[in-house]
């Protein structure tokens, strides 16, 4: 596994990372735990260090996991967690980036995860309510007092970066980025690569839809959040089977799987993108970690690029209720 660097305050990391929050929320059902600590200790042992969690995934029960399987290799792997919500009667109830609430989970994260320092730390979600230089603010105080490493946002929007970043250097955005979801390409990935930020793109495989292994027929699981979101309707999935034809091809050229090419697709259009698919699966880890072995050509990444652009994708990639808690 090749390694990149995420911004330029140091953080070195591996060039693809793994996801955790579907081992314990958004894509029910979830996998026993013990299953989810051996996929962890795989990724370590196929070279991944980097490894994506957050407060809310559970809530609680992601950073347990992710602390649990990660303690016999302490020092080697980089952790990346995140605050910016709050809860009532254990549940997610709307943002809050606060001072003091951000003491607190960045508290309960040292804990679950059993370190002494969260390497990095992202806002989860931008809080309208609290202006960001408080909130970067707050960052650079736990960074001095030893507690976090490196700053992070997601999601959030180019005046909001910019701002933050004036108050305590970012090192990673994480945001939505795939071939089927490119809208941060006009701003926001114009605006930290002049200011430095690498970037961290989750969902790179379109929420599994990019595999292939998707189809109209699939009935969704309670508590699996695609059941809600416009571009997986039946329908949406029907006409966005285009697209999923596209990358076959290329799959086929290249012989690669689907997930492989999408993710070359990612990793190919900059040297600071870190993408981090998520799976609960060991085979699926392994064919994920082999597209760092494809090389996509000028050309091919020209071509692949163009016929995904002449696929009109169906479906917003939110509710309008899960945009709107963006700071896009």
């Amino acid at each position: 596994m090749k390694t990149r660097k995420l911004g330029n305050q140091g953080l070195e990391v591996s060039a693809i990372g793994l996801g955790c929050m579907g081992m314990s929320f958004g894509y029910a059902p979830f996998p026993p735990k013990e299953e989810s600590i051996a996929l962890i200790r795989k990724a370590v042992e196929e070279g991944v260090t980097f490894f994506d969690t957050a407060e809310v995934y559970g809530p609680y029960s992601n950073e347990e996991i992710v602390g649990e399987a990660l303690k016999p290799f302490k020092n080697q792997c980089v952790i990346a967690t995140k605050f910016g919500f709050k809860y009532v009667d254990g549940k997610m109830a709307g943002v809050d980036s606060r001072p003091e609430t951000i003491r607190k989970a960045v508290e309960g994260s040292l804990k679950r995860l059993g370190v002494e320092c969260i390497d990095l730390l992202y806002q989860h979600r931008v809080d309208v309510s609290v202006p960001i230089e408080d909130v970067a603010g707050t960052v650079k105080d736990l960074i001095q007092e030893g507690k976090v490493k490196y700053f992070g946002l997601s999601e959030a929007g180019a005046n909001t970066i910019r701002k933050a970043h004036a108050e305590q250097p970012v090192s990673a955005l994480q945001s939505e980025y795939s071939l089927w979801t490119r809208q941060h390409e006009t701003e926001i990935i114009p605006t930290i690569e002049e200011l430095g930020i690498g970037f961290v793109p989750f969902s790179p495989l379109g929420k599994g839809f990019l595999t292939g292994a998707m189809d109209e027929k699939r009935q969704f699981e309670a508590g699996d959040t695609r059941a809600i979101i416009p571009r997986f309707t039946e329908e949406a999935r029907i006409k966005n089977r285009a697209l999923v034809d596209v990358i076959a091809k290329f799959a086929q050229q290249k012989n690669a799987t689907n997930a492989q090419i999408a993710l070359a697709w990612v990793l190919a259009q900059k040297p600071s993108f870190v993408p981090i698919p998520g799976t609960t699966k060991l085979h699926r880890l392994t064919e994920n970690n082999g597209a760092i072995d494809i090389q996509l050509s000028a050309i091919e990444l020209h071509e692949l690029t163009f016929a995904s652009e002449q696929i009109t994708i169906m479906g917003a990639r939110y509710t309008e209720a899960m945009e709107a808690a963006t700071g896009l």
